[in-house]
């Protein structure tokens, strides 16, 4: 009883939040309800009382559902006289058949209700706000009626469907019109309900129609024949619809994908097609970038709070500085004695990965650090009934592209991209017709490493950093450069696209690690065949 009480107080809590005021002050919200169809709430007649209830569900009239609205919070008064009046709690009223302003007679006594007609007056509620001036009470009452098993209630439906115009509480009454014809005894409708499911192209109603398709004992769920065939042609038709989400999904999170590893590879395809260093420290640049970003949006959180959804924006110049400082000290004071010999390079490299990561691990901890994404880069938006876009991957996508862009321009039109070229197609020549190949070492890998610290950025909004993040893109980051034709930047954009596309069209039947298994040994029987890659080296090399 205690909790049939708490229950019986949060429900007039809420009717009474839902009770709109301006519908009992305003005389136009309430005119124009039968006097003979309000009658019978002021007796004691319970069946009479649910009849009534039913009936003003129907009326696509505000006044309808302002009277259901006190009923249901216990604001409807019945007079001495049997008429019935919308009370506000003091001696005023709103009289529902003229709208008019009264006062409230004395004598006169609040309409009782019990549950079930409590529950009655839910579900007229929830028709007659299909008639509502407002599209988002619409569809949630065309959401709630999907929930109904009342047959009576398909006239008021195809009458709210006849009159809507908004697309998405159309669809919403369509669904509920479906629902309620499935009960019908008439195979013709049950079979125009088995097409509105099917042209929703819904996974949710799926098991309904598989349903009707079942057979057990020799009989059928659905008797008629026709029934059947048209649940079956649902059926198809939701698979197919569920096949182009998959595919439209495998190739957004592909190019997604691929455009990580675009900006985890540029920056290694500048300096192992420029100075053919294998650079094993690349990935610790990326996780450098990546906590520059974490660092960044904490100084953005402890100062400016009020600028905290720009912080990436503030981190990304910041990380390609650090990084490609780092970058040009790594080159002055180890690699550069080590050209031409690539073991020691890798070997180096590696040894300075390790303590890079070391470093990380004692200044932030062995454990990973949360970067979260500013609001405009959270949520997406819902494609094909199903597919959800994320903003922060859209993004990513678009700065991927962006920074390709700049590269390009930097190569082929300034003086240092003309340095760049000439040394990567032969370093001895440059070098006697006087391009500054040490400091053009020095600026190229500083540049590498500042895309990399980039490419940390963007590898910060996609997930948690940590020490070890690197190590997770280093080789595919080579593989990419690899396929793609060393110092090629279109062969390194195709590659990486290329290689994240059927990466993920790859995982969903070879699972993770076979994928990118069958991806290496892809990689290594095309090289076999063709070592310059997708894009061979323009210009002739003595070396």
């Amino acid at each position: 009883m205690h909790i049939a009480a708490i229950a019986h107080f949060l429900r007039r809590s809420l009717l009474a939040w839902l009770l709109a005021m301006p519908l009992l002050t305003a005389p136009a919200a309430a005119a124009g309800v039968d006097p003979a169809l309000l009658a019978p709430l002021a007796g004691d007649d319970t069946d009479a009382k649910l009849q009534a209830i039913a009936a003003l569900g129907q009326l696509p009239e505000p006044a309808a559902a302002a009277v259901l609205q006190a009923l249901g919070n216990d604001q409807l008064y019945a007079t001495a006289d049997g008429r019935v009046l919308i009370g506000d709690g003091s001696a005023r009223a709103t009289d529902p058949v003229t709208g008019a302003a009264v006062d409230l007679p004395s004598g006169s006594g609040t309409v009782s209700i019990n549950n079930r007609l409590r529950r009655a007056i839910e579900a007229a509620l929830a028709g007659s706000r299909l008639f509502s001036d407002k599209p988002n009470e619409r569809l949630d009452a065309a959401r709630r009626l999907q929930q109904t098993g009342d047959p009576a209630r398909l006239p008021m439906l195809e009458k709210a469907l006849a009159s809507e115009k908004n697309e998405a509480v159309r669809d919403a009454l369509l669904i509920a019109q479906a629902n309620l014809e499935l009960k019908s005894a008439d195979p013709a409708k049950r079979r125009h309900a088995v097409e509105l499911l099917g042209n929703t192209r819904n996974a949710a109603f799926r098991p309904t129609l598989a349903a009707l398709t079942q057979e057990r004992d020799g009989a059928y769920a659905e008797p008629d024949a026709s029934v059947r065939e048209a649940a079956t042609n649902a059926l198809k038709q939701i698979d197919r619809h569920l096949a182009t989400i998959e595919w439209a999904g495998n190739l957004f999170y592909g190019i997604s994908l691929g455009s990580v590893l675009l900006l985890a590879a540029l920056g290694l395809a500048i300096t192992f097609g420029l100075m053919g260093v294998i650079n094993m420290a690349h990935g610790e640049l990326l996780m450098i970038g990546a906590y520059v970003t974490y660092v960044v949006q904490t100084l953005f959180r402890a100062w400016l709070p009020g600028w905290l959804d720009w912080y990436v924006v503030a981190a990304l110049p910041l990380a390609f500085v650090v990084t490609a400082l780092v970058g040009m000290a790594l080159e002055r004071t180890v690699i550069r004695w080590l050209y031409g010999r690539p073991l020691e390079t890798l070997l180096a490299t590696w040894g300075i990965s390790l303590m890079l990561m070391q470093g990380v691990r004692t200044l932030f901890g062995a454990q990973n650090v949360e970067v979260g994404n500013p609001s405009w880069m959270s949520g997406g938006f819902t494609v094909l009934g199903g597919l959800v876009l994320t903003y922060n991957r859209i993004v990513i996508i678009g700065f991927a592209f962006f920074v390709v862009f700049l590269v390009w321009v930097l190569l082929n039109h300034t003086r240092l991209g003309l340095f760049v070229r000439a040394i990567t197609q032969n370093r001895r020549m440059a070098d006697c017709v006087g391009v500054p190949t040490g400091r053009v070492d020095m600026l190229a890998f500083g540049l590498g490493s500042g895309i990399a610290g980039l490419a940390g950025v963007a590898l910060s909004q996609l997930g948690n950093v940590g020490p070890d993040l690197g190590r997770s893109y280093i080789v595919d980051s080579f593989m990419v450069v690899v396929l793609g034709g060393v110092g090629q930047l279109a062969g390194t954009v195709i590659a990486a696209l290329g290689l994240g596309g059927v990466n993920k069209f790859l995982e969903p039947y070879a699972g993770a690690v076979m994928a990118k298994i069958t991806i290496l040994v892809l990689i290594v029987l095309f090289v076999q065949k063709r070592p310059q890659g997708l894009f061979a080296p323009r210009g002739r090399s003595v070396e």
